[in-house]
């Protein structure tokens, strides 16, 4: 692998290297999952059609993961991007990090979640990719270059960053500060970025009514 992927950077970012396992593998496998759409987007292999998410050109991509996920929508009938983030996320991010095992970006190993459930957790052999991408995200976040001089991937990245609320990248305090730069950020990757962010604000809301109905029983 000689070039990062976007759901690549992605991954990478949600990792905590210090423990050597994902912060929330919920939250990662949705931004991966809006990663691979973005990328495909940026390589001109997807595009909105109405609000639904359609293939276009032809010839593989050169990334198994992007490939597997371009082979399923030019199979399926028109979805809208909502769908497609959330459709076998669970399989990509495996995908995904048996890619990067191979290609020695990570180490795979055996572990436990809470203790009883078996979990394969990373460990990051250059960490330093870690902190580049880190500074990336932080410098695309906070300018001081316009919008559309930033590289559309580094948009891309902090925007999906951004959209999963991943806190540990970009905070709560700087989501509210640099609210509408996000916005711009996100318009340069297309549908998937807001598609996202919807989703998952969905889900934090199943997640804290589910919370108050437990409290309140």
């Amino acid at each position: 692998m000689t070039e990062l992927s976007l759901p690549a950077k992605a991954y990478l970012l949600a990792c905590d290297v210090g423990k050597n396992k994902l912060r929330d593998r919920q939250r990662a496998r949705l931004m991966i999952r809006g990663a691979a759409l973005t990328d495909l987007v940026l390589r001109g292999r997807v595009a909105d059609d109405d609000g639904k998410v359609a293939a276009s050109g032809a010839g593989p991509t050169g990334d198994l993961v992007l490939d597997e996920m371009l082979t399923e929508i030019a199979g399926e009938s028109p979805r809208k991007w909502k769908w497609w983030v959330r459709k076998d996320a669970r399989g990509t991010l495996e995908a995904l990090e048996s890619q990067l095992e191979t290609a020695g970006v990570i180490e795979l190993k055996n572990g436990k979640v809470l203790g009883l459930f078996p979990s394969r957790n990373p460990i990051v052999r250059d960490t330093a990719t870690v902190d580049r991408l880190r500074a990336s995200v932080d410098q695309t976040l906070r300018g001081p270059s316009p919008v559309s001089d930033v590289d559309a991937s580094d948009a891309a990245l902090t925007a999906l960053a951004a959209a999963v609320e991943l806190k540990d990248v970009v905070s709560g305090k700087d989501r509210r500060q640099y609210k509408d730069r996000i916005e711009e950020l996100g318009e340069r990757g297309g549908d998937a970025v807001p598609a996202l962010r919807k989703l998952f604000r969905e889900l934090r809301a199943v997640r804290a009514s589910a919370v108050s109905s437990g409290s309140g029983s």
